[in-house]
């Protein structure tokens, strides 16, 4: 079990889940490096909003947020959101991550991040029939009012049911 783990673990006794993960997020030092700040987190842990805010710390030489700023501050956020809405009865990873820059970003930059119940539904559906499945999930990087778009995220997330992900790597072994 991990540091962050046992951390949610003992704080959602006392802390409600939502604000744990904003500040769990928030005050862990390998996201901190992002530049990126959770700023909301619905209740519910469906929907989250970043922002990458633009200073010294992550302008490159044309003056625009660096992409390695952009893409760190938004790449964890769905497979720790998904692992934290379905429980602990699943695998969850990150596959795969693809980012298309579309302009450069010399402002602050929005991302969201949102899970349906019908999506988390079908999720689970579909690893109870086939015990593995990988879905997709695309982030746009934004400014506030969210009209101009600045770049694309494309996660794959690979999702199992844990019993079986177990007895797949014992038999590879």
């Amino acid at each position: 079990m991990s540091i962050y783990k046992k951390i949610a673990e003992i704080g959602t006794k006392f802390i409600p889940k939502s604000k744990l993960f904003k500040h769990g997020f928030n005050l862990s030092p390998m996201y901190r490096r992002s530049t990126g700040r959770v700023i909301n987190v619905s209740q519910d842990l469906l929907n989250v909003v970043v922002r990458i805010p633009i200073s010294y710390k992550n302008r490159n030489y044309v003056n625009s947020i660096f992409g390695g700023s952009l893409f760190s501050s938004v790449d964890p956020i769905p497979m720790v959101q998904l692992i934290n809405l379905i429980g602990d009865d699943y695998v969850v990873w990150d596959k795969s991550a693809e980012i298309y820059f579309k302009r450069p970003a010399k402002e602050h930059v929005y991302a969201d991040f949102n899970y349906t119940t019908e999506e988390l539904e079908d999720i689970k559906q579909q690893v109870a029939e086939k015990k593995e499945i990988e879905i997709k999930k695309t982030t746009l990087l934004t400014t506030k009012d969210r009209n101009t778009i600045f770049c694309e995220v494309h996660k794959t997330i690979y999702v199992a049911d844990k019993a079986y992900y177990k007895n797949k790597r014992n038999r590879k072994k």
